[in-house]
């Protein structure tokens, strides 16, 4: 965990010095203020804390301050304790009054815009309480009230943005992930006939915990097979809970949190029926399909362009190929569900209000997230192929940070 720590703190120190000061100059924000109380934290502050402060102290104020552009951003705390990489600006001893030392300092630096992570459709800019929003408003007279705007985009680009130091390791993390996954789609976790899904969920839950990490969500594992009734519309449609029998297609969507980076993934495995070395041809052929349309999608990603118009550009080609496709991408990072471009949702395929909206930058991490409806000759019935890896996206291509699955895990291992 110290080890750990060293990483975080190296990372985010980076961070705070590079990239804040690119996202206000974009945003043309000069003072970004966040403000949180202890347990009922802001997402965005969340992550500017030391690895050592697992949650805020008190009422914590953080302050970015560009004096003018091309500047560096002058980072100041107005709290009770010492947060390692801002500068501290409050003595109680002084001014025992925590806001009228913050309006102080507004004050001092005289912003023309005031940023505070308030916002109707984006939740992780949405940090700030009713009642930190109200103290700070009163603690300010009316001239730097009518300054105070919403900073939703500069808290969905911090989120978002990923550095060179961060990807480096995010594959290793990606690859810690699949080698779970690898090991749960094995002999070592499935027994067909006696293990069941719920088995199995349970067994990647421990299996992450047993490797020193944490999960974000609780892992689903599901089973497609030849005889169960055809789906109901869900965009899932397996049977949620079963015993794995050979013949079976095992789906899992499983995520890991590590140095503060969440991975999302959703593989498949096939089991073995007697006499068997490979999964029928119809099943290997859904999951070149499902393929065919991620590469459909990630050759619609470029800079500008928003989520909607990449999800209807992708589900416009996959139509003029024969693919059955749903697509419901989303960014990740900080946060296994994290701010950016919505590339749709499972039910909403026309387009996303606002959150699809958001044009798509450099330097920025996606779960390609998506399903094929196949038809598979040997089941007479159709599989959704479902699908999600994680890619980066550099603002000319996107490349999968560890990869991406193109055949079943097969149970027993030939």
């Amino acid at each position: 965990m110290r080890e750990r720590a060293e990483v975080i703190d190296q990372w985010l120190e980076y961070r705070l010095d590079h990239v804040v000061q690119k996202l206000m100059e974009r945003e043309g924000i000069d003072m970004w203020v966040l403000v949180a109380r202890e347990y009922n934290e802001d997402p965005v502050l969340l992550t500017m804390l030391p690895a050592t402060w697992q949650s805020s102290r008190r009422t914590t104020i953080l302050v970015f301050f560009q004096p003018a552009p091309g500047e560096p951003v002058e980072r100041f705390a107005v709290a009770r304790y010492n947060i390692g990489f801002f500068d501290s600006q409050w003595n109680p001893e002084e001014q025992p009054d925590q806001w009228a030392r913050f309006a102080e300092l507004v004050a001092e630096k005289n912003p023309d815009k005031i940023g505070v992570n308030m916002s109707e459709h984006w939740a992780q800019g949405d940090g700030i309480s009713h009642t930190d929003y109200t103290h700070l408003m009163e603690s300010l007279p009316e001239s730097y009230q009518r300054r105070v705007v919403s900073a939703e985009h500069l808290s969905v680009g911090w989120l978002e943005t990923r550095t060179t130091e961060e990807m480096t390791t995010y594959r290793q993390i990606n690859r810690i992930a699949h080698s779970i996954i690898e090991e749960g789609f094995s002999e070592a976790a499935i027994t067909p006939g006696v293990t069941t899904t719920e088995d199995m969920r349970w067994w990647f839950r421990q299996r992450i915990r047993d490797r020193g990490l944490t999960a974000w969500f609780h892992p689903s594992v599901q089973v497609f097979r030849a005889d169960q009734a055809p789906h109901d519309g869900d965009y899932s449609s397996g049977v949620a809970a079963n015993v794995i029998l050979p013949g079976d297609v095992i789906h899992v969507d499983f995520g890991i949190t590590y140095l503060r980076l969440n991975t999302d993934t959703q593989r498949n495995a096939y089991v073995l029926r007697p006499g068997e070395t490979a999964p029928p041809q119809g099943l290997i052929d859904a999951l070149a399909t499902g393929n065919r349309l991620q590469d459909i999608l990630t050759n619609n990603f470029r800079v500008g362009a928003t989520g909607n118009e990449i999800l209807l550009a992708a589900l416009e080609q996959a139509e003029s190929e024969g693919i059955n496709a749903t697509i419901y991408t989303h960014p990740i990072g900080y946060y296994g569900h994290g701010a950016g471009p919505l590339i749709g949702l499972w039910d909403r395929q026309e387009g996303v209000p606002v959150r699809g909206e958001y044009p798509m930058y450099a330097n920025t991490a996606y779960s390609i997230e998506l399903n094929a409806e196949v038809m598979v000759p040997e089941w007479g019935k159709p599989i959704r192929m479902m699908l999600e890896e994680d890619a980066f996206f550099d603002g000319e291509s996107v490349e999968y940070i560890d990869g991406r699955a193109t055949e079943f895990y097969l149970v027993p291992r030939p």
